[in-house]
């Protein structure tokens, strides 16, 4: 009989993607099941994407390109950064990578080692850690609250930072609250993993998902959600992970990107000729059409419907009596406080699902800190799916908190 590495006996399921199965084998049974359990946009990639795509399948072979990803797309990427945010970043430093995941499977490999200690929020996207683990790191979970908008601050930071520690890794807008962290806060942890020799990653796929209302007539104007790469002090220990899927709406053409200090890109190289070879040539040569201007345009009429979709969801959740007690900044998530049904998160999602046909993802996913207290629920989807699977979900509620 084989013996498995511990490594992969010791993981833990990745729940969202557990309850999307049961979600499949309710559909295959018959049953009209609404799936709010994962994170994928319904919009899908642009159609100057799509028609890239298309042309480009005309071609007779499609060879390897640099494992560091297609220069010309490194220099859009390059220039995005330019024209979204006023950030001017070398295409040198871009690395394309098979997803985010690829990015954060390269980073950790270039930057951990056994014992190391890395510094995460609680709740957080669980297969940060699992990247970390693999490559012999030791997560360091902290437990955060609603009242810091369920990111680290920089006293968690020093609290916890001690000799073995080598980093923090943190994501704004975050999966699962959507919330950001206080940009005066990200700096200041960085500063200190600066002072520390330590690393900063900066998770930003939902960065250019900004949920808040910024239009002429919004009482209140907030401050755009900007990279972390807007400080300058910071280049040298910060990386940042970002990705096609989410504002392109790309999920399944695993395809993303990475900013690293000058120096470690040639790191970044070794690792990905050795680990990946290079991304898909397919999707990065189709990928060159995201920068068109109409590509673009249909990204932010998307992100204005996701706004649409973050204000019903939000109303609804209170109308049925639950709370979300962080509201979302960004990103296609709101994280549920289903205290109040004497349901643990598991409970809740397997009733639901069961009864309702309306597939969620418990807490339990994204940490150990209350994570029983909680529900995730992505309004990825469209807008009648979403009404008809919070009128399930009302239907479900009302017994458990009259």
């Amino acid at each position: 009989m084989l013996k498995y590495a511990t490594r992969a006996t010791t993981l833990s399921p990745f729940l969202a993607m557990a309850y999307g199965e049961k979600a499949t084998a309710l559909s295959n049974q018959g049953h009209d099941v609404i799936r709010l359990n994962l994170g994928e946009p319904d919009f899908g990639a642009p159609t100057p994407v799509v028609e890239a795509m298309k042309q480009s399948l005309s071609q007779a072979d499609y060879p390897y390109t640099s494992a560091l990803g297609l220069p010309e797309l490194r220099s859009a990427i390059a220039q995005f950064y330019k024209t979204q945010h006023n950030v001017d970043i070398p295409a040198s430093r871009i690395v394309v990578t098979a997803g985010a995941s690829a990015a954060l499977l390269l980073v950790s490999a270039a930057l951990v080692e056994n014992g190391d200690k890395v510094i995460l929020g609680d709740p957080s996207y669980p297969c940060n850690r699992r990247f970390l683990n693999t490559f012999g790191g030791e997560v360091t979970l902290v437990p955060t609250s609603s009242k810091q908008q369920f990111q680290l601050t920089h006293d968690d930071v020093t609290h916890h930072w001690d000799s073995k520690t080598k980093g923090v890794l943190i994501a704004s807008p975050a999966n699962p609250t959507g919330t950001a962290i206080a940009e005066k806060e990200l700096y200041s942890i960085g500063e200190t993993c600066k002072q520390n020799d330590g690393f900063l990653i900066v998770d930003e796929i939902y960065l250019n998902l900004d949920l808040r209302d910024s239009s002429p007539s919004a009482a209140k104007q907030p401050a755009p959600l900007n990279t972390v790469l807007a400080n300058e002090r910071l280049h040298n220990n910060t990386i940042v992970i970002n990705s096609f899927s989410k504002y392109f709406g790309m999920t399944g053409w695993r395809l993303g990107w990475c900013v690293v200090p000058e120096g470690m890109t040639q790191v970044m190289e070794r690792l990905a000729q050795n680990l990946f070879i290079c991304p898909s040539t397919l999707a990065q040569q189709a990928a060159l059409a995201c920068f068109t201007p109409e590509s673009l345009a249909q990204c932010e009429q998307k992100k204005a419907q996701l706004r649409t979709r973050a204000t019903f969801v939000l109303d609804a959740i209170a109308d049925m009596g639950l709370s979300i007690d962080a509201t979302p900044d960004g990103a296609f998530y709101a994280y549920i406080n289903i205290e109040s049904t004497g349901l643990t998160a598991i409970e809740f999602c397997d009733r639901l699902l069961e009864t309702e046909y309306v597939a969620l993802t418990p807490g339990d996913d994204f940490g150990e800190h209350n994570a029983t207290r909680y529900v995730r629920l992505s309004f990825a989807t469209e807008i009648s799916r979403l009404k008809e699977g919070l009128t399930r979900m009302k239907r479900f509620v009302e017994p458990y908190i009259r």
